[in-house]
């Protein structure tokens, strides 16, 4: 719901506020077809983010290993000799397009100084740790906050999350020492009763008492008072 003009906004104030783009920011990639995820790769690269977070065509259903593997060679290519530090983004719940782990290991194979990481979003723990067996060699990122403990203890380098957004400092000291908070797994258990964003928004609203972060740009619609309280109290609840 961000347009690419937007996008260059947004990296342009970051970078007006001081934001070390080249060591803060990840840009996301979300596009039906190769030139336009190729465009948008291309304004976060220009702009000197620290990488691509590229996530496959989301429009077709059901594609193959083989046509997936054809549209990332493609956006690559698209992007030219300036193409690096590009993260596969599996978040199959979303674009309904999963990211084998074959797949995975052809496009580092194909982009060795290209593709450099993954973060995995599908919420699969058996899938989460067959990926950090076969693919120790690449950056890889947990979206899911119940896996972070046990995916940095094999290997796993931290998280893209939305709960980063709502409680950081827990999240990093699961991070730094890798061991189960028991909170956060009740906190994202609560989170997916109601859809993902509008929810973590809502958190975000009570926690900075600004009813300015319920807002959301449709296609999603922001939770109704009532789902919000209802959040708001699991929250302090847990965290009491």
């Amino acid at each position: 719901s961000v347009s690419l003009t937007e996008r260059e906004q947004v990296l342009g104030a970051l970078l007006a506020a001081g934001i070390n783009l080249r060591q803060q920011v990840l840009g996301g990639v979300a596009a039906a077809s190769v030139g336009d995820a190729g465009d948008q790769a291309r304004v976060l690269i220009d702009r000197g983010c620290r990488g691509v977070l590229l996530a496959p065509p989301f429009y077709f259903k059901n594609v193959t290993d083989e046509g997936l593997y054809r549209w990332f060679s493609q956006v690559c290519e698209k992007i030219g000799q300036r193409a690096r530090d590009v993260f596969l983004y599996h978040i199959p719940s979303v674009t309904q397009a999963a990211l084998s782990i074959d797949l995975i290991g052809r496009l580092k194979v194909a982009f060795p100084k290209v593709v450099v990481g993954v973060k995995d979003s599908g919420g699969d723990w058996a899938y989460t740790e067959k990926l950090l067996r076969t693919h120790a060699d690449l950056i890889l990122l947990i979206g899911d906050e119940r896996h972070l403990a046990a995916g940095v203890r094999l290997g796993a380098q931290g998280a893209i999350s939305g709960l980063a957004n709502v409680c950081p400092a827990i999240l990093l000291k699961l991070i730094e020492a890798g061991e189960e908070d028991p909170r956060v797994i009740r906190l994202v258990n609560e989170l997916l009763e109601f859809p993902v964003t509008p929810a973590v928004k809502a958190l975000i609203a009570h926690r900075a008492n600004d009813p300015a972060w319920l807002n959301v740009r449709p296609p999603l619609v922001a939770l109704s008072e009532a789902q919000a309280a209802r959040l708001a109290g699991a929250y302090d609840a847990i965290f009491a």
